[in-house]
């Protein structure tokens, strides 16, 4: 039997949409900063990229740092170090005169920030607060990827114009230290409680002190859900990195470029919120193999994009591929969450979200690579789909991802 949310969840759904919607922001940002950078300093599309990379490795490799954290120390703290780290990061990277400061910027400090106020965080304390309710509610918080896209990534181009690369960064930076002000206000302890008229079921009760991290490893289950989000990773990301690039290069004006792939933000609530109702329709498994072969699809026009540079083909790949980043996120997170309940939820949870920084990274850093091996895109784009293939076959192999 399902309660009634209060609005006290509702208030803590809130405050992680608008943490989603900047630790996205953030990290898609950056595709707009990249020729302006790379004009700056005349580097290469890989050197580039390679800050991009680094940012997606450190989230990744931090989400077992930011679960355990939160296992701890509590929402508060976590969100509070992400804040910081993300501010002091855009703040130094606006002053900064070489690859490496950059590189440890808006790569290591930026991953680890949005790593502690992204998804792992969210998921678990959501899971207080909804629990049977939690695939709805992280289609909510996924979704603010999209507005974090839709809003950042233009406003990041407009700022550039009007200010420049750095005097952007200063803003962003300075609005960051504004949001962590605020964050200090809230009631922390009310929120880490959780609802208290959320019932505690059977399953949960058998398992609260049962799943280790090391016992977790060893279920076929973790090391699916660990390969789906690494190779779906690779793939996205060997496109997103470079997508306002490539719309430029295919000759659309840049600040068109940035504002089509920010409108993906819109389309992207709209696929996450339909992938997760056809979840309670039809079952996880079509859902999320019907997300796939939109993405697919995305994939193919987007390389049609070169030969035939024209809105209705950009439009249909917006809608394809646009709405399906990261709709497969919450349903796979409520997938891990059902199978290792218990104490050490964050931990668990936040070393399969590894794979997904680590395909990020790898996808990101190696589509420059062949971009800039190949002088085209055509490589590139076979790379990620090929990728985006090997994420989906879980779906179709694995017996625990089957049901």
């Amino acid at each position: 039997m399902k309660t009634t949310l209060s609005s006290t969840a509702f208030t803590v759904l809130a405050l992680c949409f608008v943490l989603a919607v900047l630790g996205r922001g953030m990290s898609e940002s950056f595709t707009v900063f990249l020729l302006p950078i790379s004009s700056s300093f005349g580097w290469d599309r890989a050197n580039v990229l390679s800050i991009y990379s680094m940012a997606a490795l450190v989230n990744g490799l931090s989400s077992p740092f930011a679960g355990r954290l939160f296992d701890r120390a509590g929402p508060r703290v976590v969100y509070s170090l992400g804040l910081i780290l993300i501010a002091g990061a855009l703040l130094a990277a606006s002053i900064a005169g070489q690859l490496w400061q950059l590189q440890m910027s808006l790569g290591l400090s930026v991953g680890l920030g949005v790593a502690c106020i992204g998804n792992v965080p969210n998921t678990i304390l959501l899971g207080r607060w909804f629990g049977e309710r939690l695939p709805a509610a992280m289609a909510v918080i996924f979704s603010a990827m999209g507005a974090g896209v839709l809003v950042l990534l233009p406003v990041s181009q407009l700022l550039i114009d009007h200010a420049g690369w750095r005097g952007a960064y200063q803003i962003m930076g300075g609005c960051a230290l504004a949001l962590l002000v605020l964050l200090q206000l809230l009631p922390w302890r009310i929120f880490a409680a959780g609802s208290p008229d959320l019932p505690k079921t059977a399953a949960a009760t058998a398992v609260e002190n049962g799943w280790t991290l090391v016992g977790a490893m060893r279920h076929h289950a973790f090391w699916s859900l660990f390969s789906t989000f690494f190779f779906t990773a690779v793939g996205m990301f060997a496109i997103s990195a470079q997508i306002v690039a490539y719309l430029v290069d295919a000759g659309f004006a840049p600040l068109q470029a940035a504002t089509a792939w920010g409108f993906s933000g819109v389309v992207l609530v709209i696929g996450m919120l339909s992938i997760s109702w056809l979840d309670g329709v039809i079952g996880r498994r079509p859902s999320i193999l019907l997300s796939y072969a939109l993405s697919i699809a995305g994939i193919a026009m987007m390389w049609l994009l070169k030969f035939y540079p024209n809105t209705i083909l950009l439009a249909g790949f917006i809608l394809c591929f646009g709405s399906m980043v990261g709709s497969r996120g919450p349903l796979i997170s409520a997938t891990a969450m059902r199978f290792f309940q218990g104490k050490n939820v964050g931990t668990i949870f936040g070393t399969i979200s590894i794979g997904s920084g680590l395909g990020a990274a790898l996808g990101s850093w190696c589509g420059g690579l062949i971009h800039d091996a190949t002088g085209s895109y055509d490589l590139v784009i076979v790379f990620a789909l090929v990728n985006v293939i090997l994420g989906m076959i879980p779906f179709l192999v694995v017996p625990a991802l089957r049901q």
